[in-house]
């Protein structure tokens, strides 16, 4: 009796604990549960597998347990065949304890195959090939990709994957900059240690993370891990294809709209990060409504949920995946979409619900970003997201847990008039309403002078109406202060201002400023072109030449750029053009003069040599003719600006 109380307990257990075998047509497919109840993939303890019974209903919808039981011959057969394959044919092999139940005829018995959880990972070999089999719910299903890396993590047959050696990569691969910039803001710089002790592989930052490099055990070849390379490699997608981000704005509330703008975003997984929280902290303005008095000022989107997604999205994405993070802004919800799906462990229900315990992918790169405060603490992100939303009165986020992706979204709040009326902005642009337009800018930012879309909106109104000018005395009305400007805003204001004709010292001061503070920024390309190019325009050449010289040097890659050699080339020959205008002063001494004309010839000599390693890097069709237009412009100078001969002491010719 005791025998058969206990099988009907095994009826009321999870079903991804017991699988029933009725008839055991397959004696291969006994064997392949045995393996998944093993490897305990959802760490539920092991498994049975019952054979020669099954669950059913009776007629009033009762459960009951069906128990024809095997005959003697059938049940010996069957058990020492499992019992074989296990021991012969599964790696390492599986032992499980077999007991016999009585069944409801004296003359046959249930065979049940208990399968405790194993600390290894077992495969079967069959003629097909080795496979790793796991549950997941009621199904034995073969352990492939993600799963399969997951059971061999858990199993520690493997590192997780943040915690690897990266094989094709070198300490050369390490920002030696970005790492000591980092390590200074978590306040783990020690001046006293030298930065190959960073990257030794005996030297831990904190016992809560491996060094960041390991040591191969054949070549001896220090190997930087793969959260070191994401935090502080100088270009992460050369290693992950996927690791970088894409920033979208839709004006409308999908992507329909004829009008949108992207951001391609690279570089650190720290950079991407800020970069977006920047981009999306324009999305979090204020909405006001002074016929509220109990909340008159009600965010669009806070700002600690849109960090906390992004965060979570960044951090705990998988980058085995070569998608890369997205972020798109609509007018009514800001959707996130990280690649990879939730963890198994990670019960999708509790999930959503923000109660789900902390399962992290990436924990390495998690404590560095609680570090950095750009994260919560363990296991806080989705319940901090829930509770920013509420308090604001926004409605609650929605998370979709696909197959190979999460997506966030996060509606905004119902008071968003501003969205329309920018979109209004935006159509009296189009429709020829410039004053209007420019009117109604500068409107919206004495409400919100951050606005990044009004500013810009307001500059397209004052340039169409030939009044750039009328941008100063705005952004002066509305308070905006520059030191506060993402960079999107502080390029836009600044070649606004660049293109006043006669600017007043306060005009050109603030134009200064703004390009200054946009040059101290770590810029993407089409950004450093957009500053260079302004620059070029207020005759700041030697600026732009340094802000050329340290991007390359922080990232040598933009040093391979067609567009960013070209543009370097130029601002030389504007170097060239100044010195041969010097030279040709009647008022220089002579001693200047000479010193012109050489600096002229050797600013001459690097752009031609910037134009021609343009050349080499492949550029584009339309890019190979402006270079070549700028070197045959070149020629003209050196044979049209040549030092004269002969100088009498006066500086005249003679």
């Amino acid at each position: 009796m005791a025998l058969q109380i206990e099988l009907q307990a095994l009826a009321t257990r999870e079903s991804e604990q017991v699988e029933w075998k009725e008839n055991v047509a397959d004696i291969e497919d006994v064997v392949k549960t045995v393996v998944a109840f093993a490897n305990d993939y959802s760490n539920l303890g092991g498994g049975y597998v019952v054979c020669g019974a099954m669950e059913a209903r009776d007629e009033h919808g009762f459960q009951r347990m069906i128990r024809n039981g095997l005959s003697a011959a059938r049940l010996k057969e069957v058990e020492g065949k499992v019992l074989a394959l296990c021991r012969d044919m599964v790696d390492p092999p599986v032992v499980p304890i077999v007991e016999e139940v009585p069944a409801d005829e004296p003359a046959r018995r249930i065979l049940v195959f208990i399968v405790p959880a194993s600390p290894g990972a077992h495969q079967l070999r069959t003629a097909h090939g080795s496979k790793y089999w796991v549950r997941m719910s009621r199904n034995t299903v073969e352990a492939r990709n993600g799963i399969l890396r997951e059971l061999f993590v858990r199993k520690r047959v493997l590192e997780p994957w943040d915690r690897r050696m990266n094989a094709a990569a070198t300490t050369e691969d390490i920002d030696l900059l970005a790492l000591r910039e980092h390590l200074q803001r978590m306040k783990m710089w020690n001046e006293e240690r030298s930065v190959d002790d960073y990257l030794s592989p005996e030297f831990q930052l904190s016992p809560f993370v491996p060094p960041l490099c390991g040591r191969e055990p054949l070549t001896g070849m220090l190997r930087p891990r793969n959260f070191a390379l994401l935090l502080f490699g100088r270009e992460p997608t050369k290693f992950f294809p996927g690791a970088h981000s894409v920033f979208s704005i839709y004006p409308g509330v999908d992507r329909t709209e004829q009008y949108s703008e992207k951001v391609m975003i690279s570089g650190g997984v720290v950079e991407q990060a800020r970069k977006l929280i920047d981009l999306l902290n324009t999305e979090a303005y204020v909405a006001i409504d002074k016929a509220d008095r109990t909340a008159p000022n009600l965010l669009k989107y806070p700002q600690r949920a849109l960090q906390e997604a992004v965060v979570n999205a960044i951090v705990h994405r998988d980058y085995e995946v070569d998608h890369p993070t997205r972020v798109t802004a609509f007018s009514d919800r800001i959707e996130i979409n990280s690649p990879g799906t939730l963890p198994s462990a990670v019960d999708r229900g509790k999930f959503v619900r923000g109660e789900a315990s902390a399962v992290w992918r990436n924990q390495a790169l998690a404590y560095f970003f609680n570090r950095l405060q750009l994260a919560q603490a363990e296991g806080q992100g989705i319940p901090t997201i829930l509770r920013t939303m509420r308090d604001e009165g926004c409605p609650d986020p929605i998370f979709e847990v696909g197959q190979e992706n999460i997506l966030c979204i996060l509606p905004a709040h119902p008071r968003h008039a501003k969205m329309r009326e920018l979109k209004a902005i935006e159509s009296g642009l189009l429709l020829g309403h410039f004053d209007e337009a420019s009117r109604r800018a500068a409107a919206l930012l004495e409400k919100d002078p951050l606005n990044t879309r009004a500013i810009e909106l307001m500059c397209e109104a004052s340039n169409l109406l030939g009044r750039p000018e009328r941008v100063f005395d705005i952004i002066h009305a509305a308070g905006v202060q520059p030191e506060k400007l993402n960079i999107s805003a502080l390029l836009v204001l600044g070649e606004t201002l660049a293109s006043i004709r006669a600017p007043t010292e306060a005009q050109r001061a603030l134009a200064s400023q703004l390009l200054n503070a946009a040059s101290t920024s770590k810029l993407q390309e089409a950004e450093i072109r957009k500053l260079v190019i302004t620059l070029r325009k207020v005759k700041e050449f030697e600026r732009a030449l340094q802000v050329l010289d340290n991007h390359f040097t922080s990232n040598p890659a933009l040093a391979m750029a067609p567009s960013l050699l070209e543009l370097r080339g130029k601002v030389l020959i504007d170097l060239a053009k100044v010195c041969t205008d010097t030279a040709r002063n009647d008022r220089a001494s002579a001693r200047i003069k000479r010193q012109a004309w050489d600096a002229c010839r050797d600013y001459l000599d690097r752009a031609d040599r910037e134009l021609h390693r343009a050349l080499e890097h492949g550029p584009s069709p339309v890019e190979r003719e402006y270079i070549e237009r700028d070197l045959e412009f070149l020629q003209n100078l050196r044979r049209t600006a040549q030092r004269p001969a002969h100088y009498r002491p006066g500086g005249r010719r003679h």
